[in-house]
């Protein structure tokens, strides 16, 4: 018996400080983005551990969904590459990322130790409130991401899903113009594998970016990926630049949210999806909620379809990782509902209502323990089809007890 779910790639410490101002310099007020070596504040591995030590880090990327599904009571499985150094074998960071995915049920037994690069680093301007400071990332040993290696894994590991996280953020993981990640997506599915890819914010002024309509480099990356995942979700703003990028510019601010992920949604379905075959989910994650667009095996096409969040009541701690819990919510109703998913015949509105429990409890979830708030799934699916649209986060956790 397999594992449920294999996250692989973007194993990350995401540092949070309201002294890291830097952050908004390198990447714009609110941006995310990749930044040069060179820029890299490269704090000693003792500061960076005493930080750690003072709840100032907490695990990113996979971190943000891999604990989750396990929680929820799944398999869970991670391929990464962390950085090897004085902290039993591993650098500061990548000890504090390993040992709190083993604290949380992940199974670490994909971890390979890069030899010469660090584990991958992002520091985040700490602001209070929903306001989101700046997000600079620095990939270290994540850039060396060798697909060879962890083919094995999946052989090893014989998973159920595999999850690429993120398209755009490792040198060797986007070689060959995205090729090389293509066909790495096309040999899982060749073993019978559900396949989910995603991206992320590349360029470090987003609404910069949407506003003039020019495209962003890193996107065209999905032109060789997108034919040959299943499940792709991305935010609207990042929606906007893919499109700019993939297709023409467009005025998005004509349009109201709802016209634009709809427009984005099948002008995806239209360039990617001609004579799959089998069934695909493609998405856009908003403030409150989803969009949804499907087709099944039988070529059946449903949407685009809007799922408002029940869930999204109670105050904010952190929107950082909102995307990537939404799409562990998914992945784990995905999971126990596979044989429907492959014909077609899932309840596609649940499994995009629990992907917005996952994220709203996420979100809402203490720094020091981000995955606090996950139940096991039975819990969460009675939640979810209770259909009750939940008054105060107080009462929605009440209902999860």
């Amino acid at each position: 018996m397999g594992v449920d779910v294999l996250i692989l790639n973007t194993g990350v410490v995401d540092f949070r400080r309201a002294d890291f101002e830097f952050a908004d310099e390198l990447v714009g007020e609110g941006g995310l983005s990749r930044c040069k070596a060179e820029d890299n504040p490269s704090y000693s591995q003792e500061q960076l551990a005493q930080w750690i030590k003072q709840g100032y880090a907490t695990a990113g990327g996979l971190g943000n969904t891999a604990p989750l599904i396990a929680r929820a009571g799944l398999k869970a499985a991670v391929g990464v590459n962390l950085g090897k150094g004085d902290y039993d074998g591993l650098d500061a960071q990548g000890r504090f990322f390993y040992d709190l995915m083993v604290t949380n049920g992940v199974d670490m037994s994909a971890t390979f130790i890069h030899p010469d690069l660090a584990t991958g680093t992002t520091y985040i301007h700490h602001t209070p409130g929903e306001e989101r400071g700046g997000i600079a990332y620095f990939a270290g040993a994540n850039d060396d991401f060798d697909f060879e290696i962890f083919k094995g894994a999946v052989e090893r590991l014989k998973p159920s899903i595999v999850y690429y996280m993120y398209s755009g953020l490792s040198e060797r993981g986007d070689a060959n113009g995205g090729g090389d990640l293509a066909e790495f997506i096309k040999w899982c599915r060749d073993k019978g594998i559900v396949t989910i890819a995603d991206t992320s914010t590349l360029t470090a002024r987003p609404q910069e970016a949407i506003l003039s309509g020019e495209p962003v480099s890193g996107y065209r990356l999905l032109e060789p990926l997108l034919p040959e995942v299943d499940i792709f979700f991305t935010s609207s703003d990042e929606a906007k630049m893919i499109a700019n990028t993939l297709n023409k510019q467009r005025d998005w601010h004509g349009f109201s949210e709802d016209a634009n992920n709809i427009h984005f949604l099948d002008f995806l379905s239209g360039r990617f999806w001609s004579g799959s075959g089998r069934t695909r989910l493609f998405g856009v994650t908003v403030s409150r909620g989803a969009y949804e667009k499907h087709i099944g095996a039988n070529e059946l096409v449903t949407g685009p379809n809007k799922v408002e969040s029940c869930f999204m009541v109670g105050e904010v701690v952190d929107l950082v990782g909102a995307g990537d819990s939404f799409r562990a919510g998914l992945l784990a109703y995905i999971g126990r509902n596979l044989d429907e998913f492959r014909d077609g015949s899932m309840n596609f509105g649940e499994a995009i209502q629990m992907g917005n429990l996952f994220a709203a409890l996420y979100i809402k979830a203490p720094l020091q323990d981000r995955h606090a708030n996950i139940q096991t799934y039975d819990k969460m699916l009675k939640v979810v089809r209770s259909g009750i649209t939940y008054p105060s986060f107080e009462a929605l956790r009440e209902a999860l007890r």
